[in-house]
């Protein structure tokens, strides 16, 4: 896995751990939970915030990072592997017993 792909899983689990927080905000009704839960959600905002400035940061100092270049190039990839596949895709095994 490269610097970039863990970049961006990392940004995407502190996005759904800022969501739990804050629906864990909307479902309780004690006051004090309801800020801490507030409160942490938008601690993590801003950390996504930080962690996607230094990811846009890489990606501009180190191009082979940009998700949107690994994404096309492992598309092109399974594509060139898929046509080979297709054609024994096809037809199903037998296997003869003599």
């Amino acid at each position: 896995m490269t610097t970039g792909t863990k970049l961006h899983q990392t940004i995407s689990q502190l996005k759904a751990a800022a969501g739990n927080l804050q629906s864990f905000a909307l479902d309780t009704d004690d006051p004090q939970a309801k800020q801490m839960f507030t409160s942490a959600s938008q601690q993590l905002d801003k950390i996504v915030d930080q962690v996607s400035a230094r990811t846009n940061y890489v990606e501009q100092q180190e191009p082979a990072y940009k998700m949107t270049q690994m994404a096309q190039s492992a598309q092109q990839q399974n594509q060139g592997q898929g046509q080979g596949q297709g054609q024994r895709q096809g037809r199903p095994r037998q296997n003869r017993r003599r």
